[in-house]
């Protein structure tokens, strides 16, 4: 079975960083993409960021770019996404998802569209 499991979530002052990690399992396909998405208090879940296994990357939410760097070891097969400069609006739970009929990290990646899903990770940012 593929399992997707997000750590690294926990409270931090405005300011301050957390590294998430996303450890896969069970993923037989040879390609596959990753993404993390956000979702706020009574908000609905939007995406953050992606990976492909080559490494290539795309961002979204104007408000994340640049604090938030999403990176991958193909070694452990894990995901992270290093968050800096964190604001209590980045407050929420954190998803790991992942593409693997057609791992590709685009502007259709969306909710809707992912193959497999973690728990999520909360991360709780003090003002």
């Amino acid at each position: 079975d593929v399992q997707l499991q997000a750590s690294g979530g926990g409270l931090v002052q405005t300011g301050g960083s957390l590294r998430l990690s996303c450890d896969t399992s069970g993923i037989t396909f040879n390609d596959y993409a990753i993404a993390w998405f956000h979702q706020a208090p009574e908000k609905d879940r939007e995406r953050v960021a992606c990976i492909m296994r080559g490494g290539d990357t795309a961002y979204w939410g104007d408000s994340m770019k640049g604090r938030f760097t999403i990176y991958g070891n193909n070694a452990n097969n894990t995901v992270y996404l290093q968050m800096n400069s964190l604001k209590p609006e980045d407050t929420g739970v954190y998803y790991c998802a992942a593409l693997v009929y057609l791992p590709v990290c685009s502007q259709y990646t969306g909710v809707y569209g992912m193959d497999y899903w973690g728990k999520g990770t909360q991360v709780t940012v003090s003002s």
